[in-house]
């Protein structure tokens, strides 16, 4: 079975850990000053880490965004130079050996403060803003809509980066606010033509991209972001299969629904709080969950993920 990496300490310096990814600074050997992003097998819900995680979920993840980084070379410049651990310096045979397909050095940027969110389908946080005013970010949309509608033209619903929490939902004029009108005009458009070449490319293979979200970077003194950390995977996006989608309620998908599941049950009980520290995954939840990660990749990349 794949050895389940839940955490890294390397020799590298100024570490810092969100809930999946560990990064590091790194100097290649070019003396190119670089970003060393690892994907662990962490998984969240809730906003809470759970105590086990998924054995290759940072390698599926590490996977599917270099797969759709390759398929938009040309279409937007990005901050990927290599996936290649033998790129990474300061590591030794067992590192190499463990971080080995889960890790992306890349351009070390500014992280532009707007998390861009393409819907192109209504559903999540947009159908509860919906259901309350009838818009989503303050674009307001036709009567009668049903949870998981296909919208008739994609949407761009900004939101800002929380450090802590969730993320706020801003309105457009929000967003220029922090960051100006010509940025966010190419923010916009950038990420709905993005959304739209992927959506069509994913329904071709038997999967809905419902929605998504990517974040931008600004290398120093340059004009126009790069797309930046992970795109299109099951983590960042909403992946359904394509021929059982059903509009009305919510639909299964290809992330980590059965893990929510399976914790709501947990919290129905009594037995946890969405509070730190989460519970124990059990071995059909783990197998289960992974197996529908991988699933996506084979759809999209059309080849099994051999780990």
């Amino acid at each position: 079975m794949t050895q389940t990496i839940l955490e890294t300490h390397l020799d590298l310096p100024n570490k810092r850990s969100g809930k999946v990814r560990d990064l590091y600074d790194v100097t290649l050997d070019n003396g190119e000053d670089a970003l060393l992003i690892v994907a662990t097998d962490r998984i969240s819900a809730f906003d809470v880490v759970l105590s086990n995680g998924l054995p290759g979920k940072g390698v599926v993840l590490t996977q599917i965004s270099k797969f759709w980084f390759d398929l938009f070379a040309g279409e937007v410049a990005h901050h990927l130079l290599s996936t290649d651990v033998a790129d990474v310096p300061g590591l030794d045979d067992e590192q190499r050996s463990q971080l080995a397909g889960r890790i992306m050095l890349c351009k070390r940027t500014e992280v532009v403060p707007i998390e861009c969110i393409a819907r192109g389908y209504i559903t999540g946080s947009g159908w509860k803003d919906y259901q309350a005013s009838g818009a989503v970010c303050g674009i307001v949309l036709p009567d009668g809509l049903r949870n998981a509608d296909r919208l008739q033209e994609p949407l761009f619903t900004p939101s800002t980066k929380a450090k802590t929490g969730h993320d706020e939902n801003i309105s457009f004029e929000q967003g220029v606010k922090l960051v100006g009108r010509d940025l966010m005009d190419w923010l916009s458009v950038t990420t709905l033509e993005l959304y739209t070449k992927a959506r069509d490319y994913a329904l071709q293979r038997g999967i809905i991209l419902a929605d998504t979200k990517f974040e931008f970077g600004l290398l120093p003194g340059a004009d126009e972001p790069l797309l930046i950390d992970e795109i299109f995977t099951p983590d960042s996006s909403r992946f359904w299969p394509a021929d059982e989608w059903q509009p009305g309620g919510e639909q299964p998908s290809f992330d980590k629904q059965i893990v929510r599941n399976y914790l709501e049950t947990v919290v129905a009980a009594g037995e946890w709080d969405k509070t730190p520290p989460g519970p124990l995954l059990p071995d059909e939840v783990v197998e289960n969950s992974i197996a529908r990660y991988r699933e996506a990749y084979r759809l999209l990349a059309g080849s099994e993920l051999e780990f």
